[in-house]
């Protein structure tokens, strides 16, 4: 079909349903001219940022072309930041609130970030993450899940929302219906969830329910094969997952977002703008694309497969009309504050503190350390989710208390770590998901081995038998959670 086809009114709806990402710190000519056109929203990534006024900046531009535009990004706070992804985060992630498990100090510190978040002018955030994470070898969710209790996950998803929506922000819990039974990464691949009906209801959807009681304004959906909802078809694409399952039975009527479109869990079978159109015919509102694809291209190609698909018969009118409405509902709602006082800086700090587990061998003698130690920070690959740029680790924070720390970095590519640098001297060794990385492990051991007064920081997810002389469990590897970490080992 010709440009010259393809009406205008069409074009603006297509336009309206589309969240792409950009590339660069200042709006480019393209986004600026499609928002005019009636482009519904935009997201930002890490590339985007620069510091928070430039941020504040980057979004006027925006506005100043279309008022009513939905700023989204994808900052949980956590492991995954993009506010902080030059530092860390200033709060820790899902893990250990929900390890302290207080509503109250959960809600307070999202608040803080849907104040930070307001202040730089976006309104829309693409967490929490409502999954249950029952899966330990899950290799996307893993930190950024509250929990492996569903009652748990329930409370303090419900907790997180309210703070952050109390700020202006719309909250976008995900990744309906849950992500955290899986063992597969679907930026990579398609996952496929093998609990039943009764199973799903029990453990994955209470988070779901939960967030719909505390006024969530939008739901990300996941790219999930659920069989026990439908055998065809992934959760992005499935009216019987969007619409029976979510719309009429859960009763869930706000804006409900695509996952990356981009990801290879749908893109490698459907293709982009097949998944695209498949997803807004099965009840989906607006497309997330843009943490690889982030140019005008990807944008119009999607943008035309919509009104082909209209065109065509394949894709109702009214369908792409109602998701262009939800999108602007919640435009509608956004910014509205109900709680703009200040909040304590040194909240993010306190709650990473108060989710410190140490256990410490029998007639151990090792914590505080005597000494400035050595160091060892086994670095895995981290998932796509997590910006592979964001600093993490125990030696930066704890050279700060303890002048003299030594750091050294292990990896798959090293062939054994060395101890010489730590003779005579306490050694302190760095993990993250210990238990899912077999090379991690194996190391792990063979220091121990020749070291048992080694001490063992984790910084994933903790599980399996604790080792070494003390284990230390952060819940998160955030800025804040190296610093509380440093603080007791320095004493």
């Amino acid at each position: 079909m010709t440009v010259a086809q393809r009406s205008p009114e069409l074009l603006r709806l297509a336009d309206a349903v589309l969240q792409p990402g950009f590339a660069g710190v200042t709006a480019p000519d393209w986004l600026r001219r499609r928002l005019d056109e009636g482009l519904g929203g935009a997201v930002l990534f890490s590339r985007n940022i620069a510091s928070p006024e430039q941020v504040a900046e980057l979004t006027a531009q925006l506005r100043q072309h279309r008022p009513d535009v939905l700023v989204a990004i994808d900052e949980e706070a956590g492991d995954v930041t993009r506010l902080e992804f030059a530092t860390g985060s200033t709060r820790p992630g899902n893990l250990a609130l929900g390890v302290v498990d207080d509503a109250a100090l959960t809600t307070e510190l999202a608040r803080g970030l849907g104040l930070d978040l307001a202040a730089a002018g976006v309104n829309l955030n693409y967490a929490p993450s409502g999954d249950v994470n029952s899966n330990p070898d899950n290799p996307v969710i893993g930190v950024r899940s509250f929990g492996s209790d569903p009652e748990l996950v329930a409370r303090q998803t419900a907790a997180w929302i309210r703070g952050l929506q109390s700020a202006g922000v719309a909250a976008c819990v995900k990744h309906f219906p849950g992500h955290g039974d899986t063992g597969v990464d679907s930026h990579l691949a398609l996952p496929e969830i093998a609990a039943s009906a009764e199973e799903m209801a029990r453990v994955a959807l209470p988070p779901f329910r939960a967030a719909f009681d505390a006024g969530v304004k939008a739901v990300m959906c996941g790219h999930l094969m659920v069989p026990a909802y439908d055998t065809e078809l992934p959760a992005t694409l499935s009216r019987r997952i969007l619409v029976d399952l979510l719309r009429t039975e859960l009763g869930f009527d706000g804006l409900l977002v695509t996952d990356a479109l981009e990801m290879k869990a749908v893109s490698d079978r459907w293709g982009l703008t097949g998944a695209a159109v498949l997803a807004i015919a099965a009840g989906a509102d607006a497309l997330c694309v843009g943490g690889g694809l982030c140019d005008e291209d990807t944008a119009t190609a999607l943008r035309d497969a919509l009104v082909d698909a209209v065109v065509s018969g394949e894709l109702p009118e009214e369908r792409l009309r109602e998701a262009a409405g939800r999108v602007a509902a919640l435009a509608s709602w956004v910014g509205t504050v109900t709680d703009d006082s200040a909040t304590d800086p040194g909240i993010g700090l306190e709650a990473a503190r108060r989710a410190i587990r140490v256990t410490v061998a029998p007639g151990e003698r090792s914590l505080p350390l005597a000494a400035a130690p050595h160091v060892v920070e086994f670095r895995p690959q981290m998932n796509q989710a997590v910006d592979s740029s964001t600093p993490w680790g125990l030696g930066a924070p704890l050279a700060e208390l303890m002048p003299g720390t030594t750091v050294a970095v292990f990896t798959p590519a090293d062939a054994a770590v060395d101890l010489a640098p730590a003779a005579g001297r306490p050694l302190v060794l760095v993990v993250r998901d210990a238990h899912r990385h077999p090379w991690m492990s194996t190391a792990l051991d063979q220091v121990l081995a020749a070291r048992p007064d080694a001490g063992v920081v984790e910084m994933g997810l903790p599980d399996g038998p604790t080792r070494g002389a003390f284990h230390l469990a952060t819940h998160g590897a955030t800025l804040v959670t190296g610093q509380a970490a440093a603080e007791v080992l320095a004493g």
